[in-house]
């Protein structure tokens, strides 16, 4: 089998979010996975990322993420997910919704937020389609996913990139709630853990989210992470 490959958006003030994301996925994982950091600044020093710096911008792989495919060669399969993920299941669930028809599969998310500021004193947004770009399944090789070029996710809206519209309203597959389950709005489940939370928020990595929801169970992935560990 395959790798399913990977890359999680990577941020210089969420370094342990990032290796506690990657950790996670790995421990829970049955089948060959490949993890990719995105790295703006690599990036940049690779010609692929030359984007001025958006104020409204979260993280520093807002746009980056849509580089994906590209970085897949724009073959096969290959997942993304933002750095503020706790994985409590098995990806090889995702391959069950690889459809060659569809261009990108995702959670399809309601969600409107209502408090107006996330993580360290970040602006929350609120658009069309919010959160669906924070987890997505590519289907590299789909023709509407090859629109999206390195020269066009350098130059296209956050709303073209965002909302997906560099491909077909058909052409987005769904995913269940469980894979990016968002922690303040989405019910937290009577048995059980969610495939993934998502601290859309902020998360216990941030002095001001100690007291989230599963903050115990990140805390837990955290201490045993190799480089916390005496």
């Amino acid at each position: 089998m395959e790798k399913l490959r990977v890359y999680i958006g990577w941020d210089s003030r969420e370094d342990i979010a990032y290796q506690v994301a990657r950790q996670s996925l790995l421990r829970h994982a049955t089948i060959p996975v490949e993890v990719v950091p995105i790295k703006v600044q690599e990036l940049v020093d690779h010609g692929l990322y030359s984007r001025e710096i958006d104020p409204l911008a979260a993280t520093e792989f807002t746009y980056s993420r849509f580089l994906t495919p590209h970085l897949a060669g724009y073959d096969g399969w290959a997942v993304f997910c933002d750095c503020d993920f706790l994985f409590f299941g098995d990806v090889k669930e995702l391959l069950q919704y690889q459809n060659p028809d569809h261009a990108v599969a995702c959670v399809q998310h309601d969600y409107a937020p209502k408090d107006s500021i996330k993580m360290d004193g970040q602006v929350q947004t609120i658009y069309p389609r919010k959160n669906w770009s924070s987890m997505m399944m590519f289907n590299c090789g789909h023709p509407s996913t090859k629109h999206l070029t390195a020269e066009r996710v350098n130059a296209e809206s956050g709303a073209y990139l965002h909302r997906m519209q560099w491909a077909k309203d058909e052409e987005i597959g769904e995913i269940p709630s469980r894979w990016n389950w968002l922690e303040g709005w989405n019910k937290k489940p009577e048995t059980g853990y969610p495939c993934c939370v998502h601290y859309t928020r902020g998360g216990p990595w941030f002095d001001n989210w100690q007291d989230v929801e599963y903050a115990d169970e990140w805390r837990t992935e955290e201490a045993v992470y190799p480089a916390k560990q005496g």
